[in-house]
């Protein structure tokens, strides 16, 4: 899946595979990156669009999705 920059001091890139639904995050701090799984469209959108994308991800993602650790 290709990854884009987004403009966050937790997050280095995202993307989004939006037939499979899924979401992929590279955390800034470790390099870890994790795809979260049934993730909607209309959520993705809502969440590159945030503010603080840190906090969308706290509130909004984390723990919600099914997750998998791929790096």
């Amino acid at each position: 899946m290709q990854r884009h920059y987004i403009n966050s001091s937790v997050f280095k890139s995202v993307g989004y595979d939006r037939d499979a639904k899924i979401l992929e995050l590279e955390f800034s701090d470790t390099g870890s990156v994790w795809q979260y799984h049934n993730f909607p469209r209309l959520a993705y959108k809502k969440f590159i669009n945030a503010e603080s994308p840190g906090h969308f991800f706290t509130t909004m993602i984390r723990n919600k999705y099914p997750q998998i650790h791929i790096e």
